[in-house]
């Protein structure tokens, strides 16, 4: 990952953070927005801390699934522009070690290559299409809603729109930014946005048995499959398969492929070492 090596994130145990929580639980990592006071929206101290918890997670073998949710009404309302524009008003975190480049949420979710879900249970607006596009699967409640306002605001979702573009139509994309719009969890469903609706009342759990049901395969060939899946719109449609069959080829000659076979053999769970 550009934005965090290997070594980095080395003192990721010891990282005290200023606006997110998170948890390693039976190979599910889980990051929780944690500034409910200010709708969740980011300083860029706060993308930092995002950025630094998916190089975490990235590098990370025990990390099979993330998760993605947040404390409060707001899931996310996007960047605290007072913050960006700001320097003053942005608060730093000494305990994070220095960012390679400035932190872009889309490019840093591209990156980590490991299934993660959204789970939301609230309003999620402008830049917080940046984490719920960047997350492979989206958990919404009924009553979430979502929008990007920043016409309104007399500005534009730059950065989302090539996140949004990549999930949903270029008409639809140019629908959200142009007219400022909320749409509802249904509608978002419809439009792709989101992956699953869920009842208020179950949705933690409804994640919790996707992200578990994800752990069960395996990790080696997710993340490879995932890169490759990344990496085909920049191969010629003519090398397409070729490319792809070379990734198979690597695929099985991992340690994953030749347990899984084993395993199936034997008719038993397999024991994946992710590699």
């Amino acid at each position: 990952m550009r934005f965090y090596t290997e070594e980095d994130v080395q003192t990721f145990e010891s990282v005290k953070f200023l606006y997110i929580k998170t948890s390693l639980s039976n190979h599910i990592f889980t990051i929780t927005l944690s500034r409910p006071e200010k709708r969740n929206a980011f300083t860029p101290t706060m993308a930092e801390e995002i950025v630094f918890a998916l190089a975490y997670a990235h590098y990370n073998s025990e990390v099979r699934c993330l998760i993605v949710n947040a404390e409060g009404p707001v899931f996310c309302a996007g960047a605290d522009l007072i913050s960006f524009h700001d320097a003053s008003a942005n608060i730093k975190n000494p305990a994070l070690p220095q960012i390679r480049e400035e932190a872009k949420l889309g490019d840093a979710f591209n990156e980590v290559c490991k299934p993660s879900i959204a789970q939301i249970e609230g309003s999620v607006l402008a830049g917080g299409f940046l984490i719920i596009c960047g997350c492979t699967f989206v958990f919404s409640v009924i009553d979430a809603s979502y929008s990007l306002p920043e016409v309104k605001r007399g500005i534009w979702p730059m950065q989302v729109m090539a996140s949004l573009y990549q999930i949903i139509s270029p008409r639809k994309t140019l629908e959200m930014c142009i007219t400022g719009k909320s749409y509802d969890a249904e509608e978002a469903l419809q439009l792709g946005l989101v992956t699953y609706i869920a009842l208020a009342g179950n949705i933690a759990k409804e994640v919790q048995l996707a992200a578990t049901q994800i752990c069960e395969n395996a990790p080696y060939a997710i993340q490879q499959g995932m890169h490759a899946f990344q990496k085909l719109k920049e191969i010629p449609e003519n090398e397409q398969h070729s490319f792809l069959k070379a990734q198979l080829d690597q695929i099985l000659r991992s340690e994953d492929a030749k347990e899984g076979m084993q395993a199936f053999k034997e008719k038993r769970s397999p024991n994946w070492k992710g590699k």
